[in-house]
């Protein structure tokens, strides 16, 4: 039970080149959703058929949301797996309601490009909302992500076992 004086959630310590690979993994995970979301974005406004063409708001958001589940598998079990929790249900609402803000920065960015400045070229979106939406989502997710969602929370760990060599005796 923690008291005044003990932290609710311990940080984790990380070596300097554990926290590279940390990032080389969150960046690779990263890269693949981009293309998702990217590649997802220019289906549905510019694909065949300019499905959701008149759009593009609706579009990013789509985009995203599939994104981010493929996301939340690739962080969950390879760059955060050391730190997930064992409630993976909690830990998916936490990181749905991360991404959720990730995913408005994006929005709001293509909505201020389009509906605020004017531009309503293909370029001008993909610039607004997959370069610096994404990027400024990037930075808010992994900050998240590494401090809110994958905590490994000393609550979420399994009791340690001590030996009984360590236990003082008491007579």
């Amino acid at each position: 039970m923690p008291t005044s004086t003990t932290p609710a959630r311990p940080r984790r310590r990380q070596t300097l080149r554990q926290w590279f690979v940390e990032l080389a993994k969150f960046g690779a995970v990263g890269g693949l959703a981009y293309i998702i979301d990217a590649g997802g974005f220019n289906l549905l406004v510019y694909g065949p058929g300019e499905v959701l063409g008149p759009h593009p708001v609706t579009a990013k958001i789509l985009s995203a949301c599939v994104a981010t589940l493929f996301a939340w598998v690739g962080n969950r079990y390879w760059t955060f797996a050391d730190a997930k929790r064992s409630t993976p249900g909690r830990e998916l609402v936490m990181f749905l309601l991360v991404n959720a803000g990730g995913i408005l920065v994006a929005a709001a960015t293509l909505w201020t490009s389009r509906y605020v400045l004017g531009y309503t070229s293909q370029l001008a979106d993909n610039i607004a909302g997959n370069i610096i939406g994404v990027g400024l989502g990037t930075i808010f997710r992994y900050v998240c992500y590494r401090y809110v969602v994958f905590t490994g929370d000393a609550d979420d760990a399994p009791p340690k076992q001590t030996s009984p060599a360590a236990v003082p005796h008491q007579d």
